[in-house]
Order: C-alpha cells, then sequence, then structure tokens
C-alpha cells in the first residue's frame, strides 16, 4: 500500500525530534597546572680546582699545561736535577698537583759528627823541641814558599770564586756581556708579553754566547721557542736563544764568551730572528740592563 503524505510527514518530523534528542559527548578538558618543578639532570663533573696558594720555599705545584723543562727554566734550574731532586723515572710523566722540588736539598742534613779517638799517651803534653840556632836565624818562609810567593805576589788574596762558596749578586756584577748577534732590535722587553727581546737577521747568520757559561739545555722541547740554547753563567743567572735553524753545542759543554753555538731561524715562529733572554733566578729581566751599548 502506497504511504500518504500524511504519514511521510509525521515520520520525517520523529525522524527529527529523536536526532535533536541524542545527547552530544564531548571529551571533557582538565586545566592542569603547570608544575615549576625542572626535571634535575646529572651535571658533568667540574674538573678539578688548580691549588693557588703559593709554593712552600724550594718547591712547585703542577699546574695544567706545565712540562718539565717550562718550570725548569721559570725556575733558572737544569731539568735534569730536577729529575734527581724529584727521583722522576720519566720527565715527561707530571701531574698537576704534584710538588715537585725546584731547589737543590740542603746539604749538612745527614752529616755524621764523629769525636776524635784519644791515642794512649795523648795526655800527656809533648815535648819542646830544643832549639839549634838562635831565634835571629828563624826565616819567615821556607825557601820553596818564598819562591812560590815571588812568583804569585798575590797568592795570599783570595780572589775568584771560592771551591764551595756561593755566587753572590756581585759575582753576577762582575760577568762580561756582549750581544749575541747583529741585527736590529724589532721587539723589546716587556715582562707582560715579551720576557726578553727580538733580534732580525738572515737565516743561518751566527748566534754568539753572550757571556762564558755551560750549556744547560739544547732542544725543542719547549713550546713557543723552537730549537732552543740556555747557557747557565753564575748560581743565579742564565741566557736563552730560542727560534734557532740549527744548534751547534751540546749539553754540558762549556762555553766562552762569543763562541757560536747555533744559526739563526724561524723554527716555532713566522720570522726569522733570534729571541733572547736572561733569566736571574729564574724570572725574565730586561737584557739591556747586561747587555753593552751599540
Amino acid at each position: 500500500m502506497k504511504p500518504t503524505p500524511r504519514l511521510a510527514l509525521l515520520t520525517l518530523s520523529l525522524g527529527v525530534l529523536s536526532a535533536c534528542s541524542t545527547e552530544t559527548r564531548v571529551a571533557p578538558v582538565i586545566d592542569r597546572p603547570t608544575s615549576s618543578v625542572a626535571i634535575s639532570r646529572p651535571r658533568p663533573a667540574a674538573p678539578p680546582a688548580e691549588d693557588t696558594r703559593p709554593d712552600a720555599a724550594g718547591t712547585y705545584t703542577v699546574r695544567r699545561g706545565d712540562t718539565l723543562l717550562r718550570i725548569a727554566l721559570d725556575h733558572g734550574q737544569n731539568y735534569r736535577d730536577l729529575v734527581a731532586w724529584n727521583n722522576l723515572s720519566d720527565p715527561d710523566d707530571i701531574k698537576v698537583g704534584q710538588v715537585l722540588k725546584v731547589g737543590p736539598p740542603e746539604r749538612g742534613g745527614n752529616t755524621v759528627v764523629t769525636n776524635p779517638i784519644a791515642m794512649p799517651g795523648a795526655d800527656k803534653p809533648a815535648a819542646v823541641p830544643k832549639k839549634t840556632e838562635p831565634s835571629g836565624a828563624k826565616k819567615p818562609y821556607s825557601d820553596t814558599a818564598l819562591a812560590q810567593k815571588e812568583d804569585n805576589p798575590k797568592a795570599e788574596k783570595v780572589t775568584g770564586i771560592a771551591a764551595g762558596s756561593t755566587v753572590t749578586a756581585s759575582d753576577d756584577e762582575k760577568l762580561s756581556w756582549m750581544w749575541p748577534s747583529d741585527g736590529r732590535i724589532i721587539a723589546t722587553f716587556d715582562e707582560g708579553k715579551n720576557k726578553g727581546i727580538d733580534i732580525a737577521g738572515r737565516l743561518g747568520q751566527q748566534v754568539m754566547a753572550a757571556g762564558s757559561g755551560k750549556v744547560m739545555y739544547a732542544g725543542s722541547g719547549i713550546r713557543g721557542y723552537g730549537n732552543l740554547v740556555i747557557v747557565k753563567h753564575s748560581n743565579s743567572l742564565l741566557s736563552a736563544y730560542a727560534h734557532n735553524r740549527t744548534i751547534v753545542v751540546k749539553e754540558g759543554q762549556n762555553v766562552t764568551k762569543g763562541q757560536v753555538i747555533a744559526e739563526m731561524g724561524n723554527s716555532d715562529t713566522d720570522t726569522v730572528k733570534l729571541h733572547f733572554e736572561i733569566r736571574q733566578q729564574g724570572k725574565p729581566v730586561d737584557p739591556a740592563k747586561f747587555l753593552p751599548s751599540r
């Protein structure tokens, strides 16, 4: 049977009402407060702080970037002595925070004092020998001693440095100096920037010892100096010659003032030059105070 128009209209109205009565469900929205507590993440461990306390007399605390050669230069010592004083099996194996001796050990600490042993009969006074000639015939010197005195009238006067004595500042002043090479000065002493003077020159130009002394180091083990020669002139003074092309002396060799020790070069630098330093007790000083005027 074909539906009537009224029945179709009634069916459509019921469908619309049914749709309007259907409950619409929406997901609830909840405002949650943002937590102010940050998630903690482990931080990398900070490197150990370097010991900045002043070193005791005759000691040095190794700092980052130090080498034994640099420490020896800064204290005016031979690196081989530092190896011996600190019983180092490997000069390259020093650690940050390690305390090194940078001065010679004090002597006499382990000296054993012995008392002389009295020999039998020592308590008796020795017999006084009889004079065999008048006192007027006694000579102030024997023939041998008199001859020695005549050959060397100043034999009784102590000159120079006695064996075992300590070199003093006055001894340093007696040292004779000369310019280590000819050339124009292109950089003067500046304690904060330049620890010596720089002398321009030609590749292969002669570099001479500025004073007599002993070669304490000859090599290229100190960064920034290239091929380096260090000459020790006294207990407190040394000179350094850097950036050489060739070194012609060896460690332990005695050199005289004016002796050729190297050839000028540009090792570890960007130009041909001689970097020259004078150090007193390991501290850089102005070479102009020692070198003659020119």
